[in-house]
Order: structure tokens, then sequence, then C-alpha cells
């Protein structure tokens, strides 16, 4: 349940007046009861509602955008299409970089309860569920797995796995790995390693840090291509994809003579300045576009699935 004023007046044992001028900074109050009054506050998880006073329950037209690095390029594109999407809605956005941590993400989140944002899109998560299940106003998460209530739209990433692995197989890979980034037990983007998996429960599995610097993840896949000697990669996302068909060109490793490479996302960039690369397509302005509409549903109290599962595709360049 979310904390009312007058919770907090009851666990401070004054009245809802006094929270509110203590809120406020109205009037004169002991420092003994502000400090009181405040410590509830902090052990009921209680948000003032910073634009409450002058909204007077109309909407505030503001959809908070969690991300955890909105330099990706693919939460950059995707980030664009919701922007337009909320627009043409009648929304404005507040953009949140996450940046993976903890209480930066945990900030933002208060910021936003407390601004009275009318709803929050949330593809970031490094805190506990508690967290989000504070917070009053309808949220929508993107490839986490927030909390039990909040519905989560994501590609089809067990298929995309599967997907990946069976090319591989197609062209003749005999030694195939994979590489993955922050998946985790949170993360949907966790079961494109069991779909690639399920096709090929031998094959080796390197984990490589999405928070690595570029210099860190070059040295970790030079050295797996010089030790392992692999026929075929799987990256879970297309710039450690690219990245390794820089490193391999660099050994000397010819792709796709070599190395066969397939990547996921699938992002206009992509496709516009590394045609070259085989990757899983994800329907990016779909994703956004159905983002958008589940959370406008749940804004004005409709029912809605817990989860959305988009197809993906194979978009084909030169790396396979």
């Amino acid at each position: 349940m979310v904390a009312k004023l007058t919770d907090v007046a009851k666990l401070a044992g004054v009245s809802p007046t006094t929270v509110s001028r203590v809120i406020n900074n109205k009037g004169y109050l002991s420092e003994k009861t502000k400090a009181k009054v405040y410590a509830a506050m902090r052990e009921l998880g209680y948000k003032p509602n910073n634009l409450a006073r002058g909204l007077q329950g109309k909407s505030s037209k503001l959809i908070g955008l969690i991300f955890p690095k909105i330099s990706n390029i693919f939460y950059a594109e995707i980030i664009e299409h919701l922007e337009t999407s909320l627009f043409h809605q009648g929304y404005k956005v507040i953009i949140c970089n996450s940046q993976n941590e903890s209480d930066k993400e945990r900030d933002y989140l208060e910021m936003l309860a407390a601004n009275q944002v009318d709803g929050i899109i949330s593809s970031s998560h490094n805190l506990d569920i508690e967290d989000y299940e504070r917070v009053e106003a309808p949220i929508v998460a993107f490839d986490r797995n927030l909390a039990p209530h909040i519905p989560v739209i994501s590609s089809d990433n067990f298929e995309g796995g599967k997907l990946a692995a069976d090319n591989l197989q197609k062209v003749g890979c005999q030694k195939i790995v994979m590489f993955t980034g922050n998946d985790n037990s949170n993360s949907t983007t966790g079961l494109r390693r069991q779909g690639f998996s399920c096709v090929l429960p031998k094959a080796k599995v390197f984990n490589i840090p999405s928070d690595y610097s570029a210099i860190r993840k070059e040295m970790e896949i030079k050295t797996i291509l010089e030790q392992e000697r692999p026929q075929g990669i799987f990256t879970s996302d297309d710039m450690t994809a690219i990245l390794t068909m820089k490193i391999a060109d660099d050994l000397g490793i010819r792709v796709p003579q070599d190395l066969n490479i397939i990547g996921y996302d699938g992002t206009q960039f992509v496709e516009n300045y590394f045609p070259q690369l085989t990757t899983i397509k994800q329907p990016i302005k779909e994703i956004a576009e159905l983002l958008v509409d589940v959370l406008l549903a749940k804004i004005e109290g409709k029912e809605v699935q817990e989860s959305y599962t988009l197809p993906v595709s194979l978009l084909t360049g030169k790396s396979l």
C-alpha cells in the first residue's frame, strides 16, 4: 500500500496539519517535531506530491522514462519512439538515465513519484520489488520483471536465442559460443541465453558485462577468440557483435569465412551503418507503441495483460 499523509501523522504522533506544515516548511515547528515527521516519512516511504497542490486533481500530462543507459543505441531509439508516440497522445516525458546504479534509480523513482507523473515506463531494475510497489502511478516495464502487478513488454527473447543458434548450425559452424551482457533473473533478456542453450546445450556462454569499458570488453573478447577459436558467435547485443567483428579483423580472422557472427537488436543505426552484420531484429517501433498503449490503458483504469511478447526476425547481413 502507498503511504498517505495521515499514515505519517499517526506514526509520528502529530496531526495531519502538522505534517503538511513540515512538508511545506510553514509556521513555527520545533526541531523535535520535524525530526519525528521526517523519521515517519522515511519509515513509511512516503513521497510528498510536489505538484499536487497546483494540479488540484488534474493530470500532469507527464510520463517518466527510466532506462539504464541512454547512450546505448538500442535504448536511444526506443526512447525516441516512446517520446514521439507519447507526444502525439498529449504527454511530455521526463527521461531518467539510471546507468545501472541502484541509488540513482531510487532517486529518480522518488522524484517521479513526488512530482506526480501520470505514469512510468521502466527498463531499469536494481532495486527491491518494494521500491516499485510503493509508487502510486501506473507502471509498465520493458524487458524487466519489476513486480508481480507490473505488466512486462518484450520481444521473444527465447525464440531469438533459438533462431541465432539454429542459423549458426545451418551454415556449418561446429564450435559455437555466446557472449551475454548483464542478464539476470530480473531480466527477460536472460531468455536469449536459455533459447540458445536449448538448441546448443553444450556450447560455452561467456559473460561480458555491458558496464565494462570498451577496452576491457576488447581484452575479454580477444582472449576468447584466441583461446577458444570458435567458428560461430551469438552476442546478446549488436554493439558487442560489431566490436567482435573488429577484433576478429585485427587478429586476421575472416568473417564469415573463418567466423560467423550474429548479433541481437537490429536497430535502424545498424541497418544504415553496419548492414554487413547479421542480427536478430526486434520490432522497436512496435514495442514502443505497445508500451504506450498499455500504459495509457492502465492510466485510464482498464484491465491489461501481465505480459506481452512481440516476434523477432533474422536480419541477414554478410557476417553469416
